[in-house]
């Protein structure tokens, strides 16, 4: 039996410290906004799944997750847990990458692309360089014998209270299954019903592709264990217990069989052997636990811990009555051309319970696949990719008022700076950390994969930048002194140190690549290894102004601040080419794929906020050419692209561009289930979706809150409650013919507020009918205001 404990900047030791026990409690959010109706938050389907990526249903608690299929004779939950992955801690970095990295940036310099990449690739690279999985759990498997001829069948997963119920009928009769998985008691629970006296009959069996043996847990259990990586790796341990009311229940070897039952309750636990737990003593006590409680309090404990997070927020774009059409239907509607206003607001609200099914305090931040995998090697291991993916992943955990649960993330990007500062050193001779494009849960920080898309040391940058929200946000300044600011610091150290001159009086990064994308030299070479890439500087400005902004609030580290500030004159600035657009690279050079899925020239504008629609006219009218160009070459080709242009349309202020390409989103990279497809699945584009909408109806990234910056026509009438705004404020909009009725506003620390709108608006304390804050009003459509914490306001348009 192998526990993996490998130093302090491990997740295996993170877990086992007070913020990281499982359930463990993050610091309270803003108050819950109690939803009027959320009877249309349901995806149902008139048939089972036979597809695990386009139609089954995910199940999560952040820990462990399940995809359920629903079959009426033959049921399978594909099973996950958050911590099962292959291979373990190792030493990736390269001690030849340093004496090569002079010579690579000279002939990346000299126009010799092709002989930078074949040194890069030789000796810049990680040894090894390539991550191992996520991988399944198993499955549980469930035999009805009988109910072949199933009718009036109905499988839906309710959002509202976060869980999948499935529904038919066998001659006379009537069968029910309500699935969920409890984070306050830490198991699976599955409730089997019939309204005929002894009508649930029962088979049930584990298993797994590889590394793993089934034993009977008598009288009433089963246990199914292993070591993966053919017993080098993890320990894992699933235990199932069958409560059953009537009846029998029995343990033949390697199966549990129920006969006769009037209504049986299946509890399932697992634990690996991540962070040094003892899988058999945790898995055997989150069953033990769970079986004492009746099936009720189990369903009520895991609805109320649901909903304190899933209610903050309520949607309504209107078009209630088409949730009564099965979503696959409803889907293949928008598909070919038809209109379902209430299938956006649906699709928000499902990248906020995926979020909270995926992404807990105490767990694992959500992967490529969030918390779901099938198999043993699912797509791109089902790993963390640095170069949009996992950023994406969170993109709607402030605005759409899930904030605590972001904090996996934060505390992953606080075990990388251990061994990032280590590849600092081994591979730049820097000080600080640094993280390339991909990481997983063992700490990997070197160049990974390949030059082409690895070589890129801005993944713990980009990073920081969530940090840096979550304050924004929250306003939260011992977050900020804590752990935001310590860590962007050292992030920022490593660049003051590996920034580059240009030759130009310019300081520039590399060798690095704009993500995954090539360049076209005028002598027709084509090359990916290049030196300022225009999304490195726009990250490192980023960094750089926050780390400034968090010196000046915290006043730390006048003679720091001074650096960084003298650095950000000397970054090469953002420039526009040929065609009118926003320049990809430090010249401006063609490229062979102008659809191509990145736009990564456009962080500025998104997520960052370098690049405003007022602050920076002439870049933002460089933007929207870029994306014009992207899009006329056929680009947003995947589901996370075709979400990132969204958020980049409503930045621009145009919500008819960004609602065509929300309509995209759903038309060409969704699944009947409504999980993203890149293809396959990845789950970033269900959260990047669902922040571009959020985009669209509040925006705060230029020192105010603009509301309905993006409101497309077909939105005309609707309301949203519990969005997020930097500065800290919670807000509420109403708004008919597309245009704004009333906005309330709850502000969380009192900073001063303005607010921009389509029309002037008077300010009212939200308790009193005609009495408000003193306001200026420095133009038409702006209203700045003192506020009070804990004081909500009510904003109208003015008489």
């Amino acid at each position: 039996m192998i526990r993996f404990l490998t130093g302090r900047w491990l997740w295996g030791l993170a877990l086992s410290s007070g913020l990281w026990a499982v359930g463990g409690r993050a610091a309270p959010a803003a108050a819950v906004v109690p939803p009027s109706s959320l009877a249309a938050l349901k995806l149902w389907f008139r048939h089972p799944a036979t597809n695990w990526e386009q139609q089954a249903l995910p199940l999560g608690n952040g820990r462990l997750g399940a995809m359920v299929f629903g079959g009426p004779e033959q049921e399978r939950l594909q099973l996950n847990e958050h911590s099962l992955w292959s291979g373990g801690p190792r030493d990736a970095n390269n001690p030849e990458a340093y004496a090569h990295l002079a010579e690579v940036r000279r002939l990346l310099f000299a126009n010799q692309p092709a002989a930078a990449l074949d040194l890069a690739e030789r000796y810049l690279m990680g040894r090894p360089s390539r991550l191992q999985p996520y991988q399944s759990l198993g499955n549980l498997r469930l035999e009805f014998p009988g109910h072949e001829e199933a009718t009036e069948y109905r499988r839906e997963l309710d959002l509202d209270k976060g869980l999948v119920r499935i529904t038919y009928r066998v001659g006379a009769a009537h069968y029910t299954r309500e699935i969920f998985i409890s984070h306050p008691d830490q198991v699976l629970v599955m409730r089997l019903t019939c309204d005929q006296p002894a009508g649930i009959t029962l088979f049930a069996t584990l298993d797994r592709e590889q590394d793993f043996s089934v034993i009977a847990k008598r009288p009433t259990g089963l246990i199914m264990e292993g070591q993966i990586d053919q017993g080098k790796g993890l320990d894992y341990q699933v235990e199932l217990a069958a409560l059953a009311d009537g009846g029998q229940v029995y343990t033949p070897i390697s199966r549990l069989e129920v006969r006769g039952a009037n209504a049986v309750t299946l509890i399932l636990g697992a634990a690996t052997s991540f962070g040094g737990r003892e899988v058999e003593e945790a898995s055997a006590a989150d069953v033990a636990r769970a079986s004492k409680l009746p099936y009720p309090v189990l369903l009520a404990n895991h609805i109320a811990d649901h909903q304190r997070l899933f209610h903050r927020v309520e949607l309504d774009l209107g078009g209630a009555a088409a949730a009564q059409t099965p979503t696959d239907e409803r889907l293949a509607r928008v598909r070919q051309g038809g209109v379902d206003p209430q299938l956006f607001a649906l699709y928000f609200q499902y990248a906020r319970y995926l979020l909270i099914a995926s992404s807990r305090p105490g767990d694992l931040p959500a992967n490529l696949q969030g918390l779901w995998a099938d198999g043993m090697k699912p797509p791109w291991n089902a790993d963390y990719h640095l170069n949009i993916n996992l950023e994406m992943n969170y993109w709607p955990a402030e605005v759409a008022n899930l904030p605590e649960c972001a904090e996996p993330l934060f505390q992953l990007i606080e075990s990388l700076r251990e061994p990032g500062r280590r590849t600092a050193q081994v591979h730049y001779h820097a000080h600080g950390f640094v993280v390339h494009h991909i990481t997983d849960v063992w700490g990997f920080t070197a160049p990974g994969d390949g030059p082409r898309s690895g070589l890129w040391p801005m993944g713990g940058a980009w990073l920081c930048q969530s940090l840096w929200e979550h304050y924004a946000f929250s306003g939260d300044r011992a977050f900020l002194a804590e752990r935001a600011y310590p860590t962007m610091k050292e992030a920022a150290e490593f660049f003051l140190e590996y920034l580059v001159e240009d030759g130009h009086g310019h300081l520039v990064t590399g060798p690095s690549i704009s993500p995954e994308n090539n360049y076209r030299l005028p002598n027709g070479e084509v090359g990916a290894l290049c030196m300022g890439p225009t999304m490195d500087t726009e990250i490192v400005h980023d960094l750089f102004t926050n780390c400034i902004e968090a010196s000046e609030i915290l006043h730390l580290d006048p003679a720091f601040r001074a650096k960084l500030q003298a650095t950000l004159k000397r970054l090469l600035p953002l420039r526009v080419g040929k065609h009118g657009q926003l320049m990809e690279w430090a010249e401006d050079y063609d490229e062979p794929d102008p659809g191509h899925r990145h736009i990564s020239q456009l962080f500025a504008l998104h997520p960052g906020r370098q690049i405003t629609l007022r602050g920076t006219p002439e870049l933002a009218k460089a933007a929207r050419v870029t994306l014009e160009r992207r899009l006329a070459f056929g680009g947003g080709r995947t589901g996370w692209s075709r979400a990132w242009i969204v958020s980049f349309w409503a930045r621009l202020g145009d919500g008819e561009r960004a609602y065509e390409n929300l309509v995209a989103l759903l038309r060409h990279s969704t699944a009947p289930n409504l999980l993203d497809l890149h293809p396959p699945f990845q789950i970033d584009g269900n959260f990047g979706g669902a922040a571009g909408l959020g985009e669209m109806l509040l925006q705060s990234q230029a020192d105010e809150l603009d509301l309905l910056p993006a409101c497309p026509k077909a939105w005309a009438d609707g309301h949203v409650t519990g969005l997020r705004a930097r500065g800290a404020f919670v807000v509420a909009l109403n708004w008919h013919g597309g245009r704004l009725t009333e906005a309330r506003l709850e502000s969380l620390k009192g900073n001063r507020c303005r607010v921009r709108s389509d029309r002037p608006l008077t300010v009212y304390y939200a308790n009193r009918r005609r009495a408000g804050p003193t306001v200026v009003r420095p133009a038409a459509d702006v209203v700045e205001f003192a506020t009070r914490p804990g004081t909500s306001y009510r904003l109208e348009p003015a008489p």
